[in-house]
């Protein structure tokens, strides 16, 4: 991995325990033995250092839970193990990032939103059902947040048997499926925010 992939990195993992706000250039530097001129000059701010650091993360939740494809109960299965295996330290990226800047105007704030309205938008796909999608995203949510702070795996069984539950479909009816090309959540969401550097 180049260093600036290791800087990304980091800042996520950082960014999952410690929130964006935590990630800073001289941390980073730190934490990799760099100089923070080193690391600056990857990014030239901390705003573009902290956008850099979502589309990294969502590149990551897309090859974890994406791109796979499968019925809304796979993808919903890979997001679960996605946060048990704490692939990001704190859980979900996203569900720490998306808490802290939801009432801050910005284009961090915008990534973020992007990725979300994405994510959401691919669970209303598969449900069919935008309530049913929402009720879904608070389900992996609060198995994420319930896990972390209580260390306590168990929130992610009884999220498994609670979208199991909520999720049937009558006799004859298909549900549609993700497939490889949804895993473009995160290369949309890299694209409109913010041109490639």
């Amino acid at each position: 991995m180049d260093s600036r992939g290791s800087i990304l990195l980091r800042a996520a993992e950082i960014a999952s325990v410690d929130g964006l706000e935590g990630v800073t250039i001289g941390r980073l530097a730190v934490e990799l033995g760099m100089s923070k001129s080193g690391v600056f000059s990857h990014f030239g701010s901390k705003e573009e250092l902290q956008i850099s650091t979502v589309h990294v993360a969502a590149e990551i939740f897309s090859r974890e839970v994406v791109i796979a494809g499968g019925s809304v109960l796979d993808l919903c299965g890979r997001w679960l193990d996605y946060s048990k295996r704490r692939v990001f330290p704190g859980g979900c990226f996203f569900v720490v990032t998306r808490s802290e800047f939801a009432a801050r105007p910005g284009r961090v704030r915008d990534a973020l939103m992007l990725f979300n309205l994405r994510w959401i938008s691919l669970l209303e796909r598969l449900c069919g059902d935008a309530q049913m999608a929402f009720e879904v995203d608070a389900l992996l949510t609060a198995a994420d947040r319930f896990a972390v702070l209580y260390d306590d795996a168990s929130a992610y069984e009884r999220v498994r048997s609670a979208l199991r539950a909520r999720i049937t479909m009558p006799m004859g009816m298909e549900m549609s499926v993700a497939t490889p090309n949804d895993s473009s959540i995160a290369s949309h969401a890299s694209s409109t925010i913010c041109p490639p550097m």
